[in-house]
């Protein structure tokens, strides 16, 4: 009995930091998608793939973390900043990057959002899926 409620509190925690990087990442892809400062963006996209990078973590599939660490957040981003730094882009505040149509793609992104979900409730609807978790890089491969 006493394993059993140490598996849930376990859980329950593992969910509650899950929801916790989440909502953080979700900040920080908002913050890349409105951010007039390119640079600002590029450094908000590192969060974005640090919170990947920590929910792999949790999924306990730590090379693929390493992996998202060094190849995205190691080289990608870096990339991005260094062509930032080279092209002299300013750095500064740019109204010019701001358009009227953000309306209009609030009701498409809505809309592809609804169409996503009936087609993932249609597609899985009541079906139990079994993953079984690799433990070794060696199974991984």
């Amino acid at each position: 009995m006493l394993a059993a409620t140490t598996l849930l509190a376990a859980a329950a925690t593992q969910n509650v930091a899950l929801w916790a990087i989440a909502l953080v990442m979700i900040a920080a892809a908002f913050q890349v998608v409105t951010s007039t400062n390119v640079v600002r963006a590029a450094l908000a996209l590192v969060i974005v793939l640090a919170g990947v990078a920590a929910q792999y973590i949790l999924l306990a599939a730590e090379f693929t973390a390493v992996v998202q660490v060094l190849v995205y957040i190691g080289a990608v981003v870096v990339l991005f900043l260094f062509g930032i730094m080279l092209t002299r882009a300013r750095i500064g505040h740019e109204s010019d990057l701001d358009n009227t149509n953000r309306w209009p793609a609030l009701i498409v992104s809505g809309a592809l959002l609804v169409m996503l979900l009936l087609m993932l409730k249609g597609a899985f609807n009541h079906k139990h899926i079994s993953v079984s978790v690799p433990t070794t890089t060696a199974e991984i491969g």
